[in-house]
């Protein structure tokens, strides 16, 4: 059986795509980037919450930018983004924005 030209591989690949994004979606499944931005809120608060904070808090921070760098990045640009979303995490209470797309979805 021949190969299928690129284009319609690309082509039906945008359908498959869509169509997990669709069914994630009408099952309210979170994707990995809402877990992870969970995750951090909650290991920037456990570290807030500690007797020394800023000691723990910057072993989070250490541990994350390392291995940031190790991808690439660059590290003190790394340093003052963590610090920006530690300062945003901890002083806005909950930070992330209701998924009315979701709710609204499930209550129809």
């Amino acid at each position: 059986m021949a190969r299928k030209p690129k284009k319609q591989r690309n082509a039906e690949q945008v359908v498959r795509q869509q169509r997990v994004r669709d069914q994630a979606r009408a099952r309210r499944r979170p994707t990995r980037d809402d877990l992870a931005r969970v995750l951090l809120w909650q290991m920037i608060n456990a570290a807030l919450e500690q007797k020394d904070p800023h000691r723990a808090l910057g072993k989070v921070r250490d541990s994350i930018v390392e291995d940031l760098e190790r991808q690439g990045f660059d590290v003190r640009e790394s340093e003052e983004f963590f610090h920006q979303l530690a300062d945003r995490y901890h002083t806005s209470g909950y930070p992330f924005r209701i998924k009315r797309h979701i709710l609204s979805e499930s209550a129809g």
